[in-house]
């Protein structure tokens, strides 16, 4: 009798795989299987593999978009640790996909040196995957750095994107986009908001970027639509037959959990803010500066309300609890938003406020208040070497918040250091807002004369590297382009508790 061939029933790892929130026994790992199949993991600290551990198997279903996520746990710290994915079809389980195999270093306990790599915005304004331009090239730049880790500062998708076959280029010619089934409208389903992910995932530097580099995801405006806040009105946006913001949100909010490695807070499904500690040397906060905030608006507020925050109160006092019990050299806050650019609401008529900054370089009003609050402590506190990264504003920048220069000066000097786009297009520069003093010690934007949307073929896609010396626990931050020029350098020397 002639065997039987199940070849058309072999199931495949459909968009790589990813891993993400690392530290120093543990990390999440993802895939994603064509069809229902169960994944088959096996872990190692030996490329070869001849110490692998099979750990238990999970399935891939159609609720989750026929996504797995698996936390590897009890693993050895600062070890490079190796994966072995395979989907095995749920009828016929000898049918198997080919394997992949990731890597990752887990957070070491000891003083070692650590390097890490951070940026946002992917694929937006509709300059999508472009292989004649060499497609998401920020990602090949990146890996070749070999980070322990990389910090997506939000914005991971466009949702309110539309991603068109071409796009007119400034000055003449065409850019030619990858495209896919739902990317050519504003997402709105569930089924939309995942399909950008897997958009993102198409291309190729980005899936070699994954196999080797974990990511610790925070999102932004645009995993849902552009500054979104509870006050966001849609009725007069045609694009959108869905004109709940809630609801956009939700769905955008379950797209993001299921299609990127995130850690699960069973006490908050959907919470993004999180401390991940990597070492004596380093502790990293994230925040959310979209779930927790009022409506944007005039943000002038004399009084803390719950209107008036960005922060939230129950995130405030999660992060100050955690930044008072850690004792790691460098804090380092990964904030979505910077705090002193302008940022307006409504950018064509410059009224309205999206970001922190509400422009009137006074006094702290508004959502102000609550950093206020924030820098007060830290510096009551006596937490030193806090270092603040951000994204958001399509351009890169390094500020030095003085006291000496603040209308607020309750606070201890520090620097907030902005990169991005990754892939998508280049605007800016912004004003800063005096109310926390900062300088601008460094800016890289496009000038008046190149205009704004840049696309990437321009090269103005930044990410910054960030290196702490395992000897000396001196934190060194590189502000670099696509094309792995270094823009900007500076050290900082870690302070001592007296």
């Amino acid at each position: 009798m002639p065997a039987i061939s199940h070849a058309a029933s072999r199931p495949e790892l459909s968009h790589g795989m990813q891993a993400g929130d690392v530290d120093a026994t543990s990390g999440m790992i993802w895939a994603r299987s064509d069809r229902p199949a169960r994944l088959h993991v096996q872990v190692a600290t030996t490329e070869s593999f001849k110490d692998a551990v099979r750990v238990a198997s999970l399935d891939a279903r159609p609720a989750r978009d026929l996504t797995v996520k698996h936390l590897l746990v009890d693993l050895p710290p600062d070890q490079t640790i190796f994966y072995r994915l395979r989907f095995a079809n749920l009828s016929y389980t000898g049918t198997k996909s080919q394997a992949l195999i990731g890597r990752f270093r887990t957070a070491p306990v000891s003083r070692r040196n650590v390097r890490f790599v951070w940026s946002g915005d992917t694929a937006g304004q509709g300059w999508g995957i472009n292989t004649d331009d060499g497609g998401m090239k920020t990602y090949a730049t990146m890996a070749r750095h070999d980070p322990d880790f990389f910090i997506h500062s939000g914005d991971t998708i466009y949702a309110d994107g539309p991603i068109k076959p071409e796009v007119q280029l400034p000055g003449g010619g065409v850019w030619k986009n990858i495209v896919q089934d739902g990317v050519g409208k504003v997402a709105e389903t569930i089924e939309e908001f995942r399909g950008r992910f897997k958009y993102n995932l198409l291309d190729e530097n980005l899936r070699a970027f994954n196999a080797q580099v974990p990511t610790y995801f925070q999102w932004d405006d645009h995993d849902v639509i552009d500054n979104w806040s509870p006050g966001k009105d849609l009725k007069a946006d045609d694009r959108y037959k869905e004109k709940s913001i809630a609801k956009l949100a939700e769905r955008a909010a379950r797209a993001f959990h299921e299609m990127t490695p995130i850690c699960y807070f069973p006490e908050e499904p959907g919470r993004i803010y999180r401390r991940i500690s990597y070492g004596p040397l380093l502790d990293i906060f994230f925040v959310d500066l979209r779930s927790y905030r009022g409506p944007n608006g005039a943000s002038l507020e004399t009084e803390l309300t719950p209107e008036a925050r960005i922060i939230g109160e129950t995130q405030m006092m999660w992060l100050k609890r955690e930044l008072a019990s850690s004792k790691a050299t460098w804090k380092v806050i990964a904030c979505d938003m910077p705090i002193g650019l302008i940022i307006w609401d409504d950018w064509k008529e410059r009224k309205g406020i999206e970001a922190v900054a509400n422009g009137d370089h006074g006094k702290p009003l508004g959502r102000e208040l609550e950093f206020a609050e924030l820098l007060r402590f830290i510096k009551g506190s006596a937490i030193h070497n806090v270092v603040w990264l951000t994204a958001d504003v399509h351009y890169t920048a390094a500020h030095y918040y003085n006291p000496d220069k603040a209308q607020f000066q309750d606070f201890a000097p520090f620097w907030e250091f902005v990169s991005g786009p990754l892939h998508a297009g280049t605007f800016g520069p912004n004003e800063l807002d005096k109310t926390f003093g900062p300088e601008v010690k460094f800016m890289k934007a496009p000038t008046k004369e190149q205009g704004v949307n840049l696309p990437p073929s321009a090269g103005l896609q930044f990410f910054g590297l960030v290196d702490i010396d395992g000897k000396t626990e001196q934190l060194t931050v590189r502000l670099m382009d696509r094309d792995d020029k270094e823009l900007y350098k500076v050290t900082l020397d870690p302070e001592r508790k007296e």
